[in-house]
């Protein structure tokens, strides 16, 4: 393979979002092996200072589409750009965030391009000389190693917290440094190039009337590295107040599990798992979640699990690094306070 990788870069309110970084850094890895050219794709409209601060993060070069018609997110348009210049270009390799937006534009941007969909990866690396790709499965408990068999592009989307993001200048140089003592060339740090793409008006059937982003000052979910979640334990919506305090000392999101977000106590926007949220902090605090396979399959790739639940033979506590056997809600309180020590 030529190895021209692209990576889709989302953005919200005039500013990049990390998950577009760490696609970067992942894509720097594949581009550099192959030989190939590393390229970020920029949507939307007004890009201008997007597109600068992109050109300092370790790509070759930023491809910017900017359209007054493209200004807010939809399938249509942002799909219909992407598959023309895709198809004028030729990438062997397209790498989207598995967000909420990643998820909805990588299957029909595949469809567009007639190419291979691999979703929700973990990590890659190259097998055999081909691009391999690791995915979980069956809610976590097994592991896929997938790679393209044919010609043409590959679309793949690489779950949140898993990739380490490019820096500005030379980006990732631990590994830039491993890679050329091993006699593999190496992006060299210079600013990347920016390239201007013309686009036919797209047909969007899509009228985005408002969004209403929350109001809580919070990281948003998916991109926390720390989340405190709570379950069925909480019994009730009043007691998620102890789950935010705690967040918010260590500035973190506040997440749930499924039972907590069917009983009414809290939106499913904040539900962890596989009818939620996918999410890989570096720390996921548990409390009153049991330790159902659904809820595991959302959050199995948080760095460091620590389950509080009164009830010692929880599922959870076999798959925690650290457990605590009490009731959550004198246990979450000293807990908090002990932080506020520390870190006072």
């Amino acid at each position: 393979m030529a190895g021209d990788v692209w990576t889709y870069v989302e953005h919200r309110d005039g500013k990049v979002k990390r998950i577009a970084y760490e696609l970067l850094g992942a894509g720097r890895r594949v581009a550099d092996r192959t030989g190939g050219t590393l390229s970020a794709v920029l949507v939307g409209a007004g890009m201008a200072g997007m597109a600068a601060e992109l050109a300092e993060h370790d790509a070759d070069r930023v491809l910017v589409v900017d359209r007054e018609d493209l200004s807010q997110y939809t399938t249509d348009g942002y799909c219909s750009a992407l598959a023309e210049i895709a198809g004028e270009q030729g990438p062997d390799v397209i790498l989207l965030g598995c967000t909420a937006q990643g998820r909805d534009l990588a299957p029909p941007l595949a469809q567009r391009l007639d190419c291979g969909l691999v979703a929700d990866c973990t990590d890659l690396a190259f097998e055999s000389g081909r691009l391999t790709f690791t995915r979980p499965l069956y809610a976590g408990k097994a592991l896929a190693r997938v790679a393209s068999s044919g010609a043409g592009p590959l679309v793949a989307t690489l779950r949140p917290n898993v990739f380490p993001a490019a820096s500005a200048g030379n980006g990732t140089q631990a590994q830039d440094g491993a890679q050329a003592r091993a006699g593999v060339p190496v992006h060299d740090g210079a600013r990347a190039e920016i390239v201007e793409c013309v686009v036919r008006a797209p047909a969007i059937r899509q009228v985005v009337r408002e969004t209403a982003p929350l109001a809580n000052g919070r990281p948003e979910l998916t991109e926390a590295d720390v989340i405190v979640s709570g379950g069925r334990g909480m019994k009730g919506p009043e007691h998620f107040r102890l789950l935010e305090e705690l967040a918010d000392v260590l500035g973190g999101a506040v997440g749930a599990s499924r039972a907590a977000v069917d009983a009414g106590w809290i939106e499913h926007v904040y539900q962890v798992g596989q009818t939620g949220k996918t999410v890989s902090p570096k720390l996921y605090i548990a409390c009153g979640i049991s330790g159902a396979v659904q809820h595991m399959a959302g959050m199995g790739s948080a760095k460091c699990l620590v389950a509080i639940n009164r009830d010692p033979e929880a599922a959870i506590f076999k798959v925690a690094d650290f457990g605590i056997v009490g009731d959550l809600f004198e246990v979450v309180p000293l807990l908090r306070a002990e932080i506020e020590k520390i870190l006072a």
